[in-house]
């Protein structure tokens, strides 16, 4: 009997133990260091990632995608030794991970997630067994964030065909050919109420208040959520990021210079990520 209670004893401390302990990730590269945790809500991801870092699985991949505003993306196995120029972003370990979609992780500077095919050819939307991207984004207004920018945009060229709205019409192709993309899109938000009244359309667009605080004031790339999986974060190296994106790219948005990366694990008490970092994890 005395045996027994003392299996059940030190089973049940082994537990508590176990659950006192999380990995932290640090991704080295010759621009420092960014250091991240994984999310226990989304444990495939987690236990894969983990499995591959401890292998030496991302260990001399590149940073192969660069996107200033939007993202940095690896992971790809055949971008080891690759010749600068050459196409990446098809390498794999030869699985994909199950979408694991978590409405309270998205999209925010420094969220780490998972990379994916396309929804035609991916309708599960299944993750890559290996690629992942960490976001930079960039920061909104309320504005943005809550009109639905397709529905604004269908309205928009609905509106423009019309006869009576030639002079709407000039004046965003002159906006867009003498200001470029980016004004042009202003433009469209300046007009989002006319357009709406002359085409009888709603583009209101809910968001949780948590997302619209996060990206108003640290950004991110808010079109991306729940549609790709966010398994994790940065917790240091935000700046890492900025870093990187600066760097000069091609045409395909890979760097011209190689960015080679090494991926650390290291296990530590959940006290001492949170004094260290200020990660805040759930109450037992």
């Amino acid at each position: 009997m005395n045996k027994l209670l003392t299996l059940i004893t030190l089973t049940l401390l082994a537990g508590a133990c176990a659950t006192d302990k999380d990995y932290l990730i640090t991704i080295k590269t010759e621009y420092g260091d960014m250091k991240a945790i994984l999310y226990d809500e989304t444990p495939q991801h987690k236990e894969n990632f983990l499995k591959l870092a401890q292998e030496g699985f991302y260990d001399s991949t590149l940073f192969h995608r660069v996107m200033k505003d939007f993202m940095i993306q690896g992971g790809d196995p055949n971008s080891k030794n690759s010749a600068p120029g050459a196409p990446l972003g098809m390498g794999g370990p030869g699985y994909t991970v199950p979408a694991e979609f978590k409405k309270e992780f998205f999209h925010v500077k420094g969220a780490l997630s998972a990379a994916r095919q396309p929804d035609r050819a991916n309708p599960q939307k299944a993750s890559s067994g290996s690629q992942f991207y960490i976001v930079q984004g960039k920061k909104w207004t309320r504005e943005e964030l809550l009109t639905d920018e397709n529905k604004l945009n269908q309205a928009v060229q609905q509106l423009v065909s019309r006869s009576d709205q030639d002079s709407v019409r000039q004046m965003l192709i002159s906006v867009y050919q003498n200001e470029g993309p980016e004004a042009y899109g202003k433009k469209i938000m300046e007009i989002k109420d006319y357009v709406a009244q002359i085409m009888q359309v709603d583009v209101a667009k809910n968001m949780a208040t948590e997302r619209v605080e996060a990206y108003t004031t640290i950004g991110g790339s808010p079109h991306l959520d729940d549609n790709y999986t966010v398994f994790g974060k940065l917790v240091e190296g935000l700046d890492v990021i900025d870093k990187i994106v600066e760097q000069p790219t091609d045409g395909r948005n890979r760097p011209e210079k190689n960015i080679p990366m090494t991926v650390e694990v290291e296990e530590l008490p959940k006290k001492r990520i949170t004094k260290l970092y200020g990660v805040q994890y759930p109450e037992k």
